[in-house]
């Protein structure tokens, strides 16, 4: 299982933990250390190895789509006003739970010509006002066919958002851009021509699922 980098603290830290609770318990010089203490970071060990999964996906290559930038279930599709980057957008809204991949990918290629961070409160990830009210940070992608952002949003119980590209990097579509903990949301911008082929209750894979495309293109 391939894993995140920033979920090695945890997991080995943790499974030191377990290691020496399961030896105190069974050896029982732990000092009222018990198997069930040393069972719960066990189950901590697991859930952070499962948490900080790093899958390898299959991006789709045909031109002018748009890749799911996050996993997780799409809970929005709507017309927006995005000022900072694209201007008069649709927006699609991917609510990540816990038991979600939390790696973020580039939905498109591109050049990252805008980086935005900006704190704020941690109300539940599928609440609308998340968007505009949480603490959150936005990576613009240009690309030949228009301005795409991708913004990663804290939720409730995320409080650690990190952001992998620098403004002029370039993007290749699915490469890794970043990671949210644990649990949050990823709303992705996208210009008015641009088609959208996903639902509301759809369940997208980050890297994978093709939520939108440019018409144009994928005409070529």
């Amino acid at each position: 299982m391939n894993l995140a980098p920033e979920g090695y603290p945890f997991v080995s830290g943790l499974a030191l933990m377990a290691m020496a609770t399961w030896i105190a318990a069974i050896a029982g010089f732990g000092g009222g250390v018990t198997p069930v203490i040393a069972a719960l970071f066990t189950a901590l060990t697991i859930f952070n190895l499962w948490f900080f999964r790093d899958p390898k996906r299959l991006h789709p290559t045909g031109a002018g789509l748009v890749l799911a930038p996050a996993e997780g279930r799409v809970i929005d599709i709507s017309e927006v006003a995005e000022p900072s980057f694209v201007g008069k957008a649709r927006k699609i809204s991917i609510f990540l739970s816990i038991f979600d991949v939390h790696i973020q990918r580039a939905p498109v290629e591109g050049v990252v010509n805008h980086r935005e961070y900006r704190p704020g409160a941690y109300k539940v990830a599928w609440a609308d006002k998340a968007s505009e009210e949480n603490e959150q940070a936005s990576i613009g992608i240009t690309t030949e066919m228009g301005n795409v952002l991708v913004r990663q949003i804290a939720g409730l119980v995320a409080r650690r958002i990190i952001t992998y590209p620098s403004e002029g990097d370039r993007l290749e579509r699915g490469q890794r851009i970043g990671l949210i903990r644990f649990g949050s949301r990823v709303d992705l911008f996208l210009p008015l021509d641009w088609e959208i082929i996903c639902s509301v209750g759809d369940r997208a894979r980050v890297g994978s699922s093709v939520l939108a495309r440019h018409p144009v293109e994928a005409a070529r």
